[in-house]
């Protein structure tokens, strides 16, 4: 297998795992164990923010790349790839989403609120790199004769 397509799947996993990640921890802000002893002191930006560079900065970056090394040949594999990864993002930040209203005032935060929309903004340029990919077709070159 090429190595843009390697670079695609890795994209794909780390979505799927930044958008569980997410998920995760605004479950964990609507049900607080009762016997949490740093319930007061519990901050979410902290997390968001490691979670966002360890899995949607690298995921974003590793589908670019992808993007870029197979954006002249067209790949209907790695595109197809890369559109996964942009509908697991949106599907992920829209049931992250969903929970905002079930969280309690306490943890409530700008980034809580906002980072599901703009990653969901975000899956929609991803899908449509991905739809480029599956779309673009190969170019042949010109036969010189003479």
């Amino acid at each position: 297998m090429a190595l843009e397509k390697w670079l695609a799947i890795t994209s794909v996993a780390l979505f799927a795992m930044f958008s569980g990640q997410i998920f995760s921890i605004y479950n964990f802000m609507v049900d607080v164990p009762e016997d949490f002893e740093y319930a007061q002191a519990f901050e979410a930006n902290p997390k968001i923010l490691q979670f966002i560079s360890i899995g949607a900065a690298p995921a974003g970056v590793l589908g670019a790349v992808a993007f870029i090394m197979s954006k002249h040949y067209g790949s209907k594999q790695v595109g197809a790839l890369i559109v996964l990864g942009g509908v697991i993002l949106l599907v992920g930040m829209l049931v992250s989403y969903s929970l905002v209203d079930k969280i309690e005032e306490q943890y409530i935060t700008d980034t809580v609120l906002y980072i599901p929309i703009v990653f969901m903004i975000m899956s929609a340029p991803t899908i449509g790199f991905g739809l480029y990919l599956i779309k673009h077709k190969r170019e042949r070159p010109t036969k010189r004769y003479f």
